[in-house]
């Protein structure tokens, strides 16, 4: 962080290409640093212009680039020029040369909170997270963090543990821990991941359920030998659905890898859809297959296909599992209202409170181990503190 005698300056504007780049220059030293470097077209200096005041002018000399500036405080000077990369950066290499220190937005928004005797470290973790927010629901989750309601939640069970009651303090606790599942993936995608043997039709299956061409589709078996991604949205929830290598052994190098790199997604998946083709015969590999993920949701695709199987699905030999066809869409969306169930079983009710980082959860699980070894005094003392750890 910049020095409190100093200044410091942060891009406020996302990367890409825009119209107009926004810099903030904050600190004492803020009006006196963007003065030395702006010409404002009226020829009055930046700090003759009354605060809120927007000016016109250039980059250094009266032929520079255009700008606007515009004092928001005492100690805040808002700089608008033009949106390209160069720009945005040639403003803050001329202010770190002058004495300026440049931070990221993340950095900004902490110091925000940190500085401002109001300032709320989780509010500022929560606008963080907004700004990377996948969905709207996931959104609306953090705005409801944002306008307070962790904050309210800690607030609770701190005059929970004041009033002596452990217990209702416990149980708060309990309800935040169980919502981690939930709350780290505000942010970040849930992993998907369709595994079967080859040819059965996951990469069909992935497609059809992105509704673009992400996998290539091909009759041969093993044409998938990488994973292969895709993001998307399931009930609002964000998702990366990954299309895998068939998983048979193999003797070919290249094959073999695919499978590994299969095995590997697998293991950390947050849900697992076994793909079966219910047009062929059920095999041991098939069974073996199951054995080995018992947790997972079974489809059984091509189902617009004549079945060679004697047994019906469900009947002696194929486990019971959802019909599908990637190419009628049949079952689709029975499978997508499986994967919600499973990826979020019970979704938090509006305006819940909800830990939505890492250290967050850490900081919950320290105080449920302090409440439940009977040490109010160690909790009360994390609850103060809640929230002030390193942000994301």
């Amino acid at each position: 962080m910049a020095a409190r005698d100093s200044a410091y300056v942060v891009l406020l504007t996302p990367a890409g290409r825009g119209a107009v780049a926004t810099l903030l220059v904050a600190g004492p030293r803020a009006t006196a640093l963007v003065g030395d470097l702006f010409c404002s077209a009226a020829g009055k200096r930046l700090e003759e212009f009354p605060l809120g005041r927007i000016v016109y002018g250039r980059f250094c000399d009266p032929e520079g680039e255009e700008l606007i500036v515009c004092r928001r405080a005492d100690d805040e000077v808002e700089v608008h020029c033009h949106g390209g990369a160069a720009a945005s950066a040639r403003w803050i290499a001329a202010l770190v040369e002058r004495g300026a220190q440049c931070i990221n937005w993340r950095q900004w928004l902490t110091q925000q909170a940190v500085d401002r005797p109001s300032g709320d470290p989780l509010i500022a973790a929560a606008a963080i997270a907004l700004a990377e927010a996948r969905t709207q629901r996931t959104a609306s989750i953090l705005l409801d963090q944002f306008n307070g309601a962790l904050r309210r939640e800690i607030d609770a069970i701190a005059a929970a543990l004041a009033a002596h009651d452990t217990s209702n303090a416990q149980q708060r606790l309990m309800t935040l821990a169980d919502r981690s599942q939930v709350g780290l993936h505000l942010t970040q995608s849930f992993q998907v991941v369709l595994a079967g043997r080859p040819n059965v039709g996951k990469s069909s299956l992935i497609n059809a359920l992105v509704g673009y061409q992400r996998a290539i589709v091909f009759d041969q078996p093993g044409t998938t030998r990488d994973v292969v991604t895709a993001l998307s949205a399931i009930d609002g929830w964000p998702v990366e659905l990954a299309d895998t290598a068939g998983l048979r052994a193999s003797s070919e190098p290249i094959e073999r890898e695919g499978v590994l790199r299969a095995r590997a997604r697998l293991a950390s998946a947050d849900a697992i859809v076994l793909v079966f083709d219910a047009s062929q015969f059920w095999t041991s590999d098939d069974a073996a297959l199951l054995a080995d993920f018992p947790a997972a949701i079974v489809v059984h695709n091509k189902s617009d296909l004549p079945s060679e199987d004697a047994h019906a699905v469900g009947g002696d030999s194929r486990p019971a599992g959802m019909l599908a066809s990637a190419v009628t869409g049949a079952g689709l969306d029975e499978l997508l209202a499986a994967l919600a169930k499973q990826l979020v079983a019970a979704p938090p009710p509006p305006g819940a409170a909800m830990p939505f980082t890492e250290s967050q959860f850490l900081e919950i699980e320290a105080l449920l181990a302090a409440v439940r070894g009977g040490d109010v005094a160690e909790a009360a003392s994390l609850l103060a503190i809640f929230g002030r750890g390193k942000l994301p």
